[in-house]
């Protein structure tokens, strides 16, 4: 752990509690003024600008591919959009909804944070893990600073000095200092600190809040596998208790909550609020200046809206913002959770089955599950991954995304499943635990480790199961930012092509069509022993596995079924032992390097929509003219 003196670090104690915008990454922003918000639809490809004085929505802009942050720019009207699946930012003007500047950026940005002055912004960079500085009047980045692994989280100090970055697997906070470029503190938790999002700093005392979960991966159960958690970091220096994690289901007694998303910290500094995402609550405290209890509970938690994401307290301290993905709309309450109205953002872009699908994919709540504590989402956020490998039942498996899903039936690693429908199984498992699931009728019981699911048809049977099969199935690749140009590789992954298809390496014997993966719902369905499973005495269902997609390969690590594989270098070398995984023993240090560089270009085009393996249901592609 880095410690350091930190010059500037005692501002915190003197700093200014006026009202500021973008200090802190969030889907939502309030204007220094308090006149005005604005809340990016991230499945839109919007964002909306909502006048707080008329309590209306004056217009939605369209800005690009999956907007996942926003800031004032100074005093505004101009905002800055992150495009999470552009590798940019633009500039809009909010007074007139046009977009005056594009800026070209490292890939994924996610969070960003200005300056007071609007003069620089700051974005955290979740692939490759780097924070970029961009100068907003030159239009272009100054710099990239490393940030550690996948930073989701960013929060400027109040003096400047320093931005503050949150790993979102690890839920490692770095302190990165401007001036130098260089990461001058850590604050690392537990080792099951999992997906956290956003850093949120207090005006004026030296701390850091961080609402995440723990995944429990050795524990396969409903209420002790995924818990809500606070962390609350000192960033004074010297200070030997310098992180404190807070359980908010334990904070809330008896109730259970789940999937902490935001926070939020009133200016005057003395409320605290953070949503959760899983059970539609909210949690407002007084902040406690005591370096120990930190937060009270004021009542019990509120419910609010479905599926919460964002939330923002207006400068004067008296109104709380909050938006529901969900709803499609902002909500205003009072400092005290009074409801005051509802202000509709957007309508969704997909149809109403898509729509309930994807509710029930981010809701803990019944039918889901009868404890609340685990959502699909809880694991697969947004249908991605945690990066993390589970203690299952049938030995370790390790967490895969759902993109590209429709295309790569059948599913789990031992393909003992042919349709997502086929997780109504799962949700009457001791991990959900579901009181009859979404399917209101009998199906064959599960014994032991028999693919009974592949015996039972369970789609067509319930339109809740269906709506999310659909949700689960519409899930697409954005392409490799290590790539040229949409189909155009680089020198090096051009020559890593060549010897992918060869026979002499044999990649593409079960990584083969566009999609990767010889996985097929043609029976036999295709398992392969590629010499891993045989280490591991829990494992139940044979060491034959489903060969996964390698679209998207280069960021979703660990790699193989167990995750004994921490990078792709070691897929192809280390953990290859006998050439089962590909024949690449022969192969130089050079042609390993080729390899992986066009490994990691994968998609450099777009896959097709439909394939002889793609399943029905899923939002259909719109006929082109």
């Amino acid at each position: 752990m880095l410690r350091n003196t930190g010059i500037g670090i005692l501002t915190f104690l003197i700093a200014s509690s006026i009202s500021s915008a973008g200090t802190s990454n969030s889907l939502m922003d309030i204007a220094p003024a308090g006149k005005s918000l604005v809340v990016c639809n991230n499945d839109n490809g919007t964002i909306t600008l909502v006048d707080l004085v008329k309590k209306v929505a004056v217009r939605e802009i369209k800005v690009g591919k999956k907007p996942e942050g926003v800031t004032w720019i100074g005093d505004g009207p101009r905002v800055a959009v992150t495009l999470y699946h552009e590798s940019k930012i633009v500039i809009v003007n909010t007074a007139t909804g046009k977009i005056e500047k594009s800026i070209p950026t490292p890939a994924e940005p996610y969070g960003i944070v200005t300056d007071a002055k609007g003069m620089h912004a700051w974005v955290s960079h979740e692939y490759p893990g780097v924070v970029s500085e961009i100068d907003l009047q030159a239009g272009n980045v100054v710099r990239e600073i490393p940030a550690g692994s996948m930073p989701r989280g960013i929060a400027i100090a109040p003096d400047g000095k320093r931005v503050y970055v949150s790993e979102f697997y690890t839920g490692i906070l770095h302190a990165i200092d401007l001036a130098s470029g260089k990461t001058v503190d850590s604050w690392k938790g537990h080792s099951t600190d999992n997906l956290a999002r956003q850093v949120l700093l207090h005006p004026s005392r030296p701390k850091a809040y961080l609402p995440h979960i723990r995944s429990m991966v050795k524990v396969n159960d409903g209420s002790g596998s995924i818990f809500p958690q606070v962390s609350i970091c000192d960033l004074k220096p010297g200070k030997e208790r310098r992180r404190t994690s807070f359980g908010m289901d334990t904070f809330n007694g008896i109730y259970v909550v789940t999937n902490p998303w935001e926070a939020a910290i009133s200016p005057n500094g003395k409320r605290f609020y953070v949503i959760y995402a899983g059970t539609n609550d909210m949690n407002y405290c007084d902040v406690i200046d005591d370096d120990y209890k930190e937060i009270e509970r004021v009542g019990n938690a509120v419910r609010i809206g479905q599926n919460p994401r964002a939330v923002r307290v207006s400068p004067d301290s008296k109104n709380v913002y909050i938006y529901h993905a969900m709803y499609f709309s902002v909500s205003i309450y009072n400092a005290n959770m009074g409801f005051v109205k509802a202000i509709k953002t957007c309508e969704p872009t997909k149809t109403p089955e898509w729509v309930r699908g994807k509710i029930l994919f981010n809701t803990a709540n019944p039918p889901m599950s009868s404890r609340r504590w685990i959502a699909c989402s809880s694991c697969h956020p947004d249908g991605g991954h945690d990066a993390r490998v589970w203690q299952q039942a049938e030995g370790l498996r390790k967490t895969t995304a759902f993109v590209g899903m429709a295309h790569t039936h059948p599913l789990h690693w031992s393909a003992d499943r042919d349709e997502v429908q086929d997780f109504e199984y799962t949700l009457r498992s001791r991990l959900m635990q579901s009181f009859g699931g979404l399917l209101k009728t009998k199906i064959k019981q599960k014994i032991g480790f028999h693919k009974v699911e592949l015996e039972e048809k369970t789609s067509g049977r319930s339109k809740d199961l269906d709506a999310l099969a659909i949700y689960s199935n519409s899930l697409d690749f954005p392409l490799s930012p290590h790539i040229v140009a949409p189909g155009k590789l680089t020198p090096a992954a051009e020559r890593g092509k060549t010897l992918f298809f060869a026979k002499e390496v044999g990649c593409a014997s079960c990584h083969s069509g566009p999609y990767y993966t010889d996985s097929s719902l043609k029976t036999p369905f295709k398992l392969h022993d590629v010499g891993t499973g045989r280490n591991d005495k829990s494992e139940r269902m044979g060491t034959k596995y489903d060969t996964p997609t390698l679209l998207g390969v280069y960021r979703t690590a660990p790699f193989l079924h167990d995750g004994s594989a921490l990078t792709l270098r070691e897929v192809l070398t280390t953990q290859n032992k006998g050439d089962k995984h590909g024949k690449t023993s022969h192969l130089q240090k050079d042609q390993v390097d080729d390899l992986l560089q066009f490994l990691k270009s994968l998609p450099y085009e777009t896959p097709p929509e439909v394939t002889g393996n793609t399943v029905e249901y899923r939002v259909q592609p719109t006929k082109k003219e």
